[in-house]
């Protein structure tokens, strides 16, 4: 083998160490890239079949709830009485309450102008520690959400929505999610997006 001959073998083992060093290089980077990938497809398509399903069965009605035709709803600054325990609609105070959690009651007449502007209000009575902050973590960063005690109301939970109202025995009632998720700015509410901050 001459000079040039030996010159040729080596051009032609390096350029096929390149050829391989390349080969494995973009192996490696799609390996890296399919890891990536399908957790996060799955992690994604997991948490759209999860609102999908939460959607459904929000759109199917939920039992127990009891639903009011509102004939009223006119601002006041006189007290009212309502015909639900707490009010879930009718003439209320000209300023909503600040969606949120509370530990003490708060005044009725502005939190039902809340539910005006969608937000569903929790409230409880009778219930342990543990349970009110199970219900906060229910209510969680969520807007347009109201978490109050309400003496005397007649059972341990309620939920309202505007015209809407449900009464649950348990923290861990599958229907506190579902009701949240059908009513919290759901079809019921009379003035959609209208604020839940900058009340009192």
């Amino acid at each position: 083998m001459n000079k040039r001959e030996e010159a040729q073998a080596v051009l032609a083992q390096a350029r096929e160490k390149e050829k391989r060093t390349k080969i494995l290089t973009i192996s490696i980077i799609a390996a890296a890239a399919l890891a990536i990938v399908i957790p996060t497809t799955v992690v994604i398509t997991g948490a759209s079949r999860d609102k999908a399903a939460a959607t459904a069965a929000a759109a199917a009605p939920i039992e127990g709830v009891q639903d009011y035709k509102i004939a009223a709803a006119n601002h006041v600054s006189t007290p009212v009485k309502y015909d639900q325990t707490p009010g879930v609609g009718g003439d209320h105070n000209p300023v909503w309450l600040n969606c949120g959690v509370y530990q003490s009651p708060v005044p009725e007449t502005n939190a039902v102008h809340s539910l005006e502007h969608g937000a569903v209000w929790i409230t409880y009575d009778g219930i342990s520690d543990e349970e009110v902050s199970a219900l906060t973590k229910a209510v969680g960063e969520k807007t347009y959400m109201l978490l109050s005690p309400y003496p005397e109301q007649g059972a341990k939970i309620k939920l309202s929505a505007w015209g809407e109202q449900l009464s649950v025995d348990a923290v861990d009632d599958p229907r506190i999610s579902t009701f949240i998720t059908k009513y919290r700015q759901g079809p019921q509410t009379p003035e959609p997006g209208a604020p839940c901050t900058g009340g009192i």
